[in-house]
């Protein structure tokens, strides 16, 4: 009985905090900072190719994009994929999707000044980040992004927007991060749960362990990028962001009813921590991943309470369980 009342209290209360204003993290002094950042724009390369032998040199010059942004060894041999290539690129609609992506991006300044600033930012905190090259194409909506510590493959294509023509194939929950604004921020994330900023505890496999290493990769990008909205980096809308801010003591409860924190199961995982279009076990208005969003929080508490941690330092905590107890965090009802 007390799970059904639970669930009517959330479904009923969820509501928009009235405090929707999103503040700035800790902006850096980073004028002193000189980067030497590549950045190749490719997106009129593959359209512009009228033989196969051009786009077998043009793959021989970017093998990664090859091999990991078309997958070729998704394909039987070199013949099937070239030629499955170069049908996809001598395609008229290519055309359609290279000028609606030309529409959306403009010169690609903007974009490049995103990324060089996320950079820059990221080299304060670590002096020995080595830059990747950055290389924008279009695809055919075969891959978004490819991150490697060298190099950044941006696939424009897959974030035209709304009003495309042509739209990845997905729900509209999940397509609500491929907007232009959510490039930079989509890396940056990437890079935040890297193993390589991100230590963790492999033999730790509770959903807490989850929810903290997800909340360290967000609160690494809000200090790359310590100006663009939490909705932009967790990919909710800005309803559902302060929905999950004025009912955190709901939320809180809700993962404690269901001895969520210490579980294993991949059920459970699936419940808080996937991507799905809600979080139902908690209320019909509560968004998807929320137990990332609370680990989110935890962490941005634990940073709070112990001023002493740098970002690095608090990117290489591995014990969940340190960060979830030295937190404090419980939120409860006002």
């Amino acid at each position: 009985m007390r799970v059904w009342i639970f669930f009517l209290i959330a479904v009923t209360a969820w509501n928009c905090s009235t405090d929707t204003e999103e503040k700035c993290a800790y902006v850096p002094d980073t004028k002193s900072i000189v980067l030497d950042f590549q950045f190749e724009q490719l997106e009129d390369s593959l359209p512009a190719l009228t033989s196969k032998q051009q786009l077998v040199n043009f793959f021989s010059r970017h093998p990664a994009i090859r091999d990991y942004v078309f997958v070729r060894d998704a394909y039987p041999n070199d013949s099937v994929f070239i030629n499955g290539m170069y049908a996809r690129f001598s395609n008229p609609h290519i055309d359609t999707l290279l000028s609606e992506t030309k529409k959306v991006f403009g010169d690609i300044a903007a974009l490049k000044e995103e990324f060089r600033s996320a950079f820059t930012t990221l080299k304060y905190y670590y002096p020995e980040f080595q830059v990747p090259k950055v290389q924008t194409v279009i695809t055919g909506l075969e891959t978004d992004l490819f991150v490697s510590d060298s190099l950044i493959v941006v696939g424009l294509d897959y974030y035209l927007g709304k009003g495309a023509r042509y739209r990845p194939n997905m729900y509209e929950y999940m397509l609500r991060r491929y907007e232009r604004n959510f490039i930079v921020p989509s890396v940056v994330l990437l890079l935040g749960i890297d193993a390589r900023y991100n230590e963790t505890d492999l033999s730790d496999r509770t959903v807490l362990a989850d929810m903290i290493s997800y909340g360290k990769a967000y609160y690494f990008a809000k200090h790359m990028l310590p100006c663009v909205p939490d909705s932009v980096l967790i990919g909710y809308t800005a309803e559902e962001i302060a929905g999950a801010r004025a009912n955190q003591d709901l939320i809180w409860k809700k993962l404690v009813e269901d001895e969520v924190f210490f579980a294993t199961s991949t059920q459970v995982k699936q419940r808080y921590i996937a991507e799905r279009p809600k979080t139902y076990e908690v209320g019909d208005q509560a968004p998807g991943r929320i137990g990332t969003w609370v680990g989110w929080q935890i962490v941005n508490k634990y940073a709070s309470r112990h001023p002493e941690f740098t970002l690095p330092e608090i990117m290489r905590q591995k014990d969940a369980k340190v960060i979830f107890n030295k937190s404090g965090y419980r939120p409860v009802e006002p």
